[in-house]
């Protein structure tokens, strides 16, 4: 793979310019991140983004937990103005996001590759200092599966070269789109040409994933954004497309408020965490809600309703020298969670317990920190009983311990001591961790919070929660409403300020 460094010298030395999505509500959470973990400058964000600046490398860039992923940033502009406007000058529009600006398209390719080469160096350095004797077993066969591979994606790219040259021939006969801008175009193709071919960028693959949103989205759809923009960078770079597995995704996004165009840099989301097995609650959500915590060394910190064990992951991977303690009703998320905490290399660091949220086997005010998801799914949900919950985690927090809870706005309302219209959150049942994404429901939701019949002494115990206020001694410290792709909820925090009875 080679690519033009173009223009002056530019990289991750002089301070590379990205930005993240982010599902709605984290843009707080990501702005105070890239500042902490990655020193970033000119920190930005609009709804579902986040733009700065950082001289990091991709591993410290790798390490960021409440982004959805990460661009490198190659042009953002102010929307295309779509009143009283036709087709013709939105593609017109379209082809000069490449055409009037190609150094920029140039350097964020030498920085994207820069990125890259840096890190394959410290990956082949570090598997040469872990093994510098070792042999590679099978590599015979190896070498053999590899060459099949090759012969079988060389059929592949013929059949996707043929199709592209028919749709790009089909596109073009529909009409030229740059009427005005291509004698110019022409020139500076001329003039670029000789870079082009010295310095090999047509080995360059790509493809462009688009989304329109907003108004111009009733006008042109991301498919023919997609064919605007890939064949302009075909003419401009002589780059070639390749759907299936290119070297280069370019990504697109046209809304009301702007127009973003970036690459990135990593295929797989960084939502998606590698130690994780099983996924339950978002693990952005998950992430949020611990940094929300402030959990120090040497802390207990506990989950009592824990699913599969996604908080705990979260938190235990970000602060290790911590007990923590997970706590569920259902046998068969507890196996999802040992299974995850298996796989992450953790079941050492968290003990998980099976037992009832209402009835915690632990003494008053042991806890430091409690970090929760509460059910309000469609298969499971803890309705008006979320009082008498809260005020079980609160028997057990200490005084000045915090507690952070996911709530529905039902569960927000009951807690106030009020009760939550019937809109939009309450009717909504269904749960996505994936802005925008498919449904999924959370480990915690799976768990259904099964109430045995009381005995005396447990009935008595019930009686005694129910004269005691939602909140007690908690204090409301902090809340943020946060997306969940169909429905939002809370994030909310409290703070214990004194024990029942004072």
């Amino acid at each position: 793979m080679a690519v033009v460094p173009g223009g002056p010298r530019s990289g991750p030395a002089a301070g590379a310019h990205f930005f993240c999505t982010a599902g709605r509500g984290l843009e707080p959470f990501l702005m105070r991140e890239v500042r902490e973990r990655l020193a970033a400058t000119q920190v930005e964000y609009i709804s579902g983004k986040v733009f700065f600046t950082t001289c990091s490398d991709l591993n410290m860039l790798k390490q960021l937990k409440s982004a959805e992923r990460l661009f490198l940033l190659i042009k953002k502009q102010l929307p295309f103005p779509v009143s009283s406007v036709n087709k013709g000058k939105i593609f017109n529009e379209l082809q000069r996001l490449i055409n009037d600006d190609p150094e920029s398209w140039l350097n964020a390719i030498s920085i994207w590759k820069n990125l890259l080469e840096l890190d394959a160096k410290k990956e082949k350095l570090s598997h040469k200092n872990a093994n510098p004797l070792k042999r590679k077993v099978g590599e015979d066969d190896i070498t053999a599966k590899k060459l099949k591979t090759e012969q079988i994606q060389e059929i592949q790219e013929t059949k996707e070269c043929q199709l592209e040259k028919q749709i790009e021939e089909k596109i073009l006969e529909q009409g030229n789109f740059i009427t005005e801008g291509e004698k110019f175009q022409e020139e500076l193709q001329n003039d670029i040409t000789e870079a082009v071919d010295t310095r090999n960028q047509s080995n360059l693959t790509f493809r462009v994933s688009c989304r329109c949103s907003g108004a111009i989205a009733k006008i042109i759809t991301a498919q023919e954004v997609g064919r605007v923009i890939g064949i302009a960078l075909m003419k401009q770079f002589g780059w070639k497309a390749d759907l299936r597995n290119p070297n280069l995704e370019i990504f697109i996004h046209l809304s009301d408020v702007y127009s973003v165009l970036g690459i990135p840099v990593f295929r797989v989301p960084l939502a998606c965490r590698p130690y994780i097995k099983t996924p339950g609650l978002r693990s952005t959500i998950a992430w949020a809600m611990a940094s929300l915590a402030e959990i120090k060394a040497g802390a207990v910190v506990l989950d009592p309703m824990c699913g599969l064990g996604t908080i705990l992951l979260e938190a235990a991977k970000e602060w290790p020298d911590v007990y923590y303690v997970g706590a569920d009703v259902s046998d068969s998320q507890l196996s999802g969670a040992y299974d995850n905490l298996k796989a992450a290399g953790l079941k050492d660091k968290i003990e998980l317990l099976k037992v009832s949220v209402i009835e915690l086997p632990l003494p008053s005010e042991s806890v430091d920190i409690i970090i929760s998801d509460i059910p309000f799914g469609k298969k499971f949900k803890l309705g008006k009983d979320i009082k008498r919950t809260v005020q079980e985690m609160e028997r057990v927090l200490r005084v000045g311990g915090t507690m952070v809870l996911l709530l529905s706005e039902d569960h927000h309302g009951h807690l106030k001591g009020g009760e939550a219209s019937s809109g939009p959150l309450a009717s909504r049942g269904g749960r996505t961790g994936d802005p925008g994404g498919e449904e999924r429901v959370t480990g915690a939701e799976k768990a259904a919070v099964s109430e045995p019949a009381p005995s005396s002494s447990a009935a008595s115990s019930q009686e005694r929660l129910a004269t005691v206020p939602p909140l007690g001694s908690l204090v409301p410290v902090d809340c943020h409403r946060v997306s969940l792709g169909k429905t939002d909820a809370l994030i909310s925090k409290y703070m214990k300020s004194s024990s029942p009875g004072r």
